[in-house]
């Protein structure tokens, strides 16, 4: 099923390459254009989108807030974060705003359209340039152990395997492919890790693996 993709990028010939790149994707139906957040916030009130690439750097509102508005409006919406900055507070604030991916402006745009079709069967993905923000920012005062494994969260071996490809953006559909398991009992197997590491999301799972060097 194609889904609908809204661009808010101010810099039109970045928004230009990113529109060619993907009109010929085959699991995107139309695409959307708005140089400013204002502007794309409209057009997801008044359109039905499911995925947007949104640039920070915008004019007047920001990416950060414009996250915050679309998630108001639509939980389910998937937002990648595209930037050519690796600044900590725009990271964090990022993802705080429910950023589904964050990505360099520097990416392969091949691998872009990897990541959004990821983020689009319910991945999440961030930069492995941003990794040392995200882990400085989950660590706490408590001192993780250099030898912390699946075990010391009852995962199974299984799991740990899942879990470890979740980590690398992989989403459910590509998990039983490289698996070679059913798409459903991957599906069962990431609810159960979730219940697990006690966390909401792939995302805060991805985080917490990192973070305990479960993976």
């Amino acid at each position: 099923m194609k889904k609908n993709l809204l661009i808010v990028e101010d810099h039109e010939l970045t928004r230009f390459g990113l529109k060619t790149t993907f009109e010929d994707v085959d699991y995107i139906g139309t695409i959307y254009e708005a140089s400013s957040a204002e502007d794309g916030i409209e057009i997801f009130k008044n359109n039905s989108i499911e995925l947007i690439i949104m640039d920070l750097g915008l004019p007047g509102m920001n990416g950060i807030d414009a996250t915050n508005a679309i998630r108001a409006i639509d939980k389910e919406a998937k937002i990648i974060i595209l930037t050519s900055h690796g600044d900590e507070k725009e990271v964090l604030n990022s993802l705080k705003a429910g950023a589904n991916a964050y990505c360099s402006k520097e990416i392969n745009l091949q691998r872009l359209v990897e990541v959004v079709q990821s983020v689009s069967e319910g991945a999440a993905w961030f930069d492995p340039s941003i990794a040392h923000i995200v882990l400085q920012a989950t660590s706490n005062t408590k001192v993780v152990e250099n030898d912390a494994t699946y075990k010391d969260f009852d995962l199974t071996a299984r799991e740990a395997q899942i879990l470890k490809l979740m980590t690398e953006g992989h989403s459910n559909m590509e998990i039983a492919r490289k698996l070679v398991i059913s798409v459903n009992t991957t599906k069962a197997h990431v609810a159960s890790i979730l219940q697990k590491l006690e966390v909401d999301d792939r995302l805060q799972a991805a985080l917490k693996a990192l973070k305990y060097q479960i993976v």
